[in-house]
């Protein structure tokens, strides 16, 4: 386990852990995806997480990206390093 933190920790990532073994950051996200779970059938929550996923990706623009979306800056970031 220890080398595994030092490997995160000389790349510079940070885990999303309160202390070992303890992960109580994840708990509210644990509890809301329960409550999804129980509101919605298999399918219709299939498919809110798909086009989520989707729209994330390709619609979603971000400050950081220059105002792009994630694949619209892959693509120009692309784009710019082949000329």
């Amino acid at each position: 386990m220890k080398q595994y933190t030092n490997t995160l920790k000389n790349n510079k990532i940070f885990q999303s852990m309160s202390r070992k073994g303890t992960c109580l950051d994840n708990s509210l996200m644990e509890n809301f995806f329960g409550i999804m779970k129980q509101d919605r059938s298999f399918e219709e929550l299939e498919k809110e997480v798909i086009n989520y996923i989707y729209y994330y990706n390709n619609d979603r623009i971000k400050e950081k990206l220059k105002w792009n979306s994630p694949v619209n800056y892959r693509i120009n970031y692309k784009s710019i390093i082949a000329q």
